[in-house]
C-alpha cells in the first residue's frame, strides 16, 4: 500500500510557526515517528509552499497511490485549481487540518477542496494525519 502526504504552504515551518495553534514539533520528526508506526506501508510526504508545485505533484502520484492525505494549508481557501486536481486524479483525498479551521477567522471556514475530497479530519493536531493514513489502511 502506498500513501502520499501532501502539505502546503507555511507547514515546513511546523514547530517554529505559532506553537500555540500548530504545536512545537515539526513535521519531519513527526513523519519519522508516523512511517515508523505505519513500517508495512510505503509513505511518501512532500511539501511545498507553491500551488503549481502541490498541483503537479498531485498529477505525478495521483495515479500511482492508494490514497493521498493532503493539507492544502491556506490554499485551502482560495484554489480552485487544486480543487480541480483532486478532482482529476484516481486517488482519494483525505484533507487534514491541524487547528480546527471551524473555530478561527471567517473566511477560513470555508473550503474550496472539501468537496473534491473523501472527508476531511480538523483541529485534532498531528493526529489528524495518522487517522487520515489508518482510514486508508482499514479500506
Amino acid at each position: 500500500m502506498k500513501i502520499a502526504i501532501i502539505n502546503g504552504p507555511n507547514l515546513n515551518l511546523l514547530g517554529k510557526r505559532e506553537p500555540g495553534i500548530y504545536g512545537s514539533e515539526t513535521f519531519e520528526d513527526f513523519f519519522s515517528k508516523l512511517k515508523a508506526k505505519h513500517s508495512a506501508i510505503e509513505l511518501s510526504y512532500f511539501q511545498s509552499n507553491v500551488e503549481g508545485e502541490l498541483i503537479n505533484e498531485l498529477h505525478r502520484i495521483g495515479f500511482d497511490v492508494d490514497g493521498v492525505v493532503m493539507n492544502p494549508g491556506g490554499y485551502t481557501h482560495t484554489s480552485v485549481a487544486i480543487a480541480d486536481a483532486i478532482s482529476a486524479i484516481t486517488a482519494p483525498v483525505i484533507e487534514v487540518h491541524i487547528s480546527n479551521i471551524y473555530a478561527r477567522e471567517e473566511f477560513r471556514k470555508h473550503s474550496i477542496v472539501s468537496s473534491k475530497c473523501k472527508g476531511s479530519i480538523s483541529g485534532l493536531g498531528l493526529r489528524g494525519y495518522d487517522l487520515a493514513v489508518k482510514y486508508f489502511i482499514e479500506q
